[in-house]
């Protein structure tokens, strides 16, 4: 897959037979050091009837302001180059927009300024949509696999990030404004309400001395003693979950014991083949949200 930071953006929507149709747009969401990345919009200005689940024909914004009726939402001059210049949208055309914690509105464009642009919420489409407990903890990988990695998480459901520094881990340093560019690029693609929390990096045995007991760690491990990972899934209680996955170089044997000695812990293997680790990830939320998330 191509670095976002390759693309200048991409416009998704789903055609007729359920494909998806792109071009390239530039995204309003920029983070430090990425330049512009991938964003969802359509090419129709009037947003039409209330929308029952989700519409993949109209513009999607996220805004970081608390939404209401009558709400008024002061762009930053990226937004409002990106709905102005690239969307080609007027005064009194209409957007959606979301914060991941209000819901989604219909919005009406108006100027503010010179160059400037004011969204003001007009009336709520779909309210705010929870989800699973759902954390996943996984150690950093290089730039654009952990930029795909984030996305696809988001995409499954996960209420958290934690990056965990392991052994073996190869990339320490963690942008967290490019991961949060990356979770809002994810959740305005593919009609998310939910947006994840990005927690700051944490040690291997700092994030274990301070587990909630209430909470189960299931952890892949390609030595678990039992294969089926559905058998060990359906033995786990429903509540408060954890994923984690190591990095590719694997836990050290002293890490697998530390976590194996948590009581909340739970060995799920992935299958027979070797994964990368942002193939695991979404192998193992899958496997998480079929057998214990909100896909049953």
């Amino acid at each position: 897959m191509p670095s976002p930071s390759r693309l200048r953006g991409t416009l998704a929507g789903a055609a007729p037979d359920g494909n998806l149709q792109r071009r390239r747009v530039p995204h309003p969401h920029p983070p430090v050091g990425l330049g512009r990345t991938f964003g969802y919009a359509s090419s129709t200005s009037n947003l039409g009837a209330a929308m029952a689940v989700h519409d993949f024909t109209s513009q999607r914004l996220f805004v970081d302001h608390p939404l209401g009726e009558g709400s008024r939402i002061d762009c930053t001059p990226e937004q409002a180059s990106y709905l102005r210049t690239v969307l080609r949208l007027s005064d009194g055309d209409e957007i959606l927009i979301f914060n991941g914690r209000d819901g989604e509105w219909r919005a009406r464009l108006a100027t503010s300024g010179k160059r400037g642009a004011q969204l003001e919420a007009q009336s709520l489409v779909r309210a705010q949509a929870g989800g699973p407990d759902l954390t996943y903890i996984f150690a950093p990988l290089k730039r654009a696999r952990l930029d795909y990695m984030v996305q696809k998480a988001t995409e499954m459901g996960v209420a958290r990030l934690v990056p965990v520094i392991t052994r073996h881990t190869i990339a320490e340093r963690v942008n967290l404004d490019r991961m949060r560019a990356n979770v809002i690029e994810a959740a305005e693609q593919c009609g998310i309400l939910r947006v994840p929390a990005i927690e700051d990096p944490v040690k291997l045995p700092a994030l274990l001395q301070g587990w909630d007991s209430d909470r189960v760690l299931i952890f892949c491990d390609e030595d678990a003693e039992i294969s089926n990972p559905l058998s060990v899934l359906a033995g786990l209680r429903p509540g408060p979950l954890s994923v984690l996955v190591g990095p590719e170089g694997g836990f050290s044997p002293d890490e697998r014991d530390m976590i194996r000695a948590l009581p909340q812990a739970a060995a799920v293997s992935l299958g027979p083949r070797i994964m990368r680790a942002d193939t695991a990830a979404i192998a193992a939320l899958a496997l998480v949200n079929a057998a214990l998330g909100d896909w049953r």
